[in-house]
């Protein structure tokens, strides 16, 4: 049985959830998913919930004494003590809990046996390439569009769509995650669309964003544009499988947008991302951005 433990946000849990299912797949035992990290907030930090049962996925939630036999007790400091200096010393194909040692991609999760916890972001595809079909497959929307998103989806398959999202929100209000993220500035996204129209014949923009005054404000009006603007927070889903069915992308530093982008099934899509993914210059995003994608 291999465990992951979701957090964060939608494109969080996304990661989380792929990394653990490639494991899974590779091992051939059940995936299952501790939801406990969504009970309890810090201080500070945007309030999240479990946000992927739009999706078509088919682990089942963990059990708390199932987390207990994998990543021993919590709340005991001596008991996390022990584990800790465990999770250093016991030999890879023999842990039972497996935090990420860093940002970057570590080929180490792959290495571990069947009767794993995971506790990390796992934000690479190079954690479920292999899987890639699988993964599609249970990032498939359960339910079918309806109302404006028919409409919308009607649009983006009438032309050459180009899914750009500005990513905002949290990023730009919450002071410990703007120092944390910071936001893309207008320069990033008026390269972007510059790249994309020379790439791509008569490119549409679709804007997707929960500032969608700023992009009024900053994107450069003389581009063909539709902006999507009809969805609530609540619904932020409903935007995502929107960007998934454009031609091509042009993303924020969001895991959110990541998704809308990898999700897109066009073979020759053209995608863009931020060189600048985090405010915090040492971490190492090498491995966030499929090859075939442009940073700029």
């Amino acid at each position: 049985m291999i465990i992951v433990r979701l957090s964060g946000g939608i494109g969080n849990q996304m990661f989380q959830y792929a990394a653990g299912r490639s494991l899974a797949t590779l091992r051939k035992v059940p995936l299952k998913l501790d939801l406990s990290g969504f009970k309890n907030t810090a201080a500070g930090d945007t309030i999240r919930s479990f946000a992927l049962g739009t999706f078509a996925i088919t682990a089942e939630s963990a059990q708390p004494e199932e987390v207990r036999e994998l990543c021993g007790t919590h709340g005991n400091p001596r008991a996390k003590t022990m584990q800790n200096l465990a999770d250093r010393l016991v030999p890879m194909p023999f842990k039972t809990r497996f935090r990420e040692p860093h940002f970057h991609y570590t080929p180490d999760l792959l290495r571990l046996g069947n009767n794993v916890y995971l506790d990390g972001f796992w934000q690479s595809e190079k954690y479920f390439r292999d899987v890639r079909q699988i993964i599609q497959d249970e990032f498939s929307f359960r339910k079918p569009l309806t109302g404006e998103n028919a409409t919308m989806a009607e649009n983006i398959a009438s032309c050459s769509a180009v899914a750009l999202h500005v990513r905002r929100g949290d990023f730009e209000a919450n002071p410990v995650t703007n120092r944390y993220h910071g936001t893309c500035p207008p320069e990033y996204y008026r390269q972007a669309m510059t790249l994309v129209s020379g790439m791509v014949s008569n490119p549409h923009f679709f804007i997707f964003s929960d500032d969608p005054a700023w992009c009024r404000k900053n994107l450069d009006p003389s581009r063909a544009m539709t902006f999507v603007d009809h969805n609530t927070t609540d619904s932020a889903d409903e935007d995502l499988r929107l960007m998934s069915l454009c031609g091509h992308a042009i993303i924020a530093n969001s895991s959110f947008s990541w998704w809308g982008a990898w999700l897109i099934h066009n073979p020759d899509k053209v995608v863009v991302a931020p060189h600048k993914w985090f405010n915090e210059r040492t971490i190492n995003t090498d491995d966030l951005i499929p090859s075939s994608w442009r940073r700029i």
